[in-house]
């Protein structure tokens, strides 16, 4: 697979593109690399859709010397992305990566057509205050490359990939080059609040992809419902998964989203 650059103010995007047929973009969350999607990308190839993957800025291939990491400005690199590529897009957001969508999806429906949101935050949870101000200390770029590593299996609750060893050694090596754990400490300061102002903006046909066991929300299901209720979307609850059921689950969500795909191009969306 070859690694392309999209040039951007301040720095440049890792991405990569398969396939042929309508566009989907994904976009990963903090902490993730673009190949979190591995198993979902040859399944919608092979469904017959051309499907462009990128790394966030300051993580994976892209560059660190942009000066804005936030959601943002991920959801101008999936504006950039959808231009360079001249086709409007589904965009399938992880985590972070879904408030990106439906900041893209607001600001320019010409070009996000549909939304999938997996493990999505569209709004900043609450959280104690001490335990916010512990988080603050414990991402300092000093030590935020070990302190996420030790982190992420939690992540992960529920089913574990058959490559989890080999794909978070590659993950935890990006986080390792120089100057990478200092831009995802800056990523983690983003907040959610934008992306939750543009919700009601949002009209493209949206799926939530939601784990029934992801330990970032205290009651997933009633998360997934919340957004539901916003956006007037599907959901799809996946059992045995945690925050990336894209990756834990696929012989779930691979079906259940080139399905979603398959019904609102046949209902006359343009995907």
């Amino acid at each position: 697979m070859t690694t392309l650059m999209l040039d951007r103010e301040g720095g440049r995007i890792a991405y990569d593109v398969q396939g042929t047929g309508p566009l989907v973009i994904c976009a990963p969350g903090m902490g993730d690399i673009r190949q979190t999607f591995r198993y979902l990308v040859p399944a919608l190839v092979a469904a017959g859709y051309r499907v462009a993957t990128f790394d966030l800025r300051g993580h994976g291939e892209s560059d660190t010397t942009f000066a804005n990491f936030d959601e943002e400005a991920e959801a101008s690199d999936v504006i950039a992305l959808a231009e360079l590529l001249g086709s409007p897009a589904t965009v399938i957001g992880n985590s972070m990566g879904s408030a990106a969508g439906v900041i893209a999806a607001a600001q320019r429906p010409e070009l996000v057509t549909g939304l999938v949101l997996v493990g999505p935050f569209v709004r900043d949870p609450k959280m104690n205050p001490v335990l916010k101000a512990l988080m603050k200390v414990l991402i300092a770029p000093a030590w935020a490359a070990p302190v996420w590593k030790m982190y992420l299996p939690n992540l992960y609750a529920g089913r574990k990939p058959a490559d989890q060893a080999e794909f978070a050694a590659q993950a935890n090596a990006a986080m390792r080059k120089k100057g990478y754990a200092a831009a995802f400490t800056k990523t983690t300061h983003t907040s959610h609040d934008p992306a939750e102002a543009a919700l009601p903006s949002v009209t493209a046909p949206v799926l939530v992809v939601m784990g029934e066991l992801d330990p970032d929300f205290p009651k997933p299901a009633d998360e997934a419902a919340w957004i539901a209720e916003q956006l007037s979307a599907e959901v799809l609850m996946v059992p045995d998964s945690g925050h990336y059921p894209q990756s834990q689950r696929p012989d779930v969500v691979n079906p259940a989203v080139v399905s979603f795909l398959s019904t609102h191009l046949q209902s006359g969306h343009r995907a």
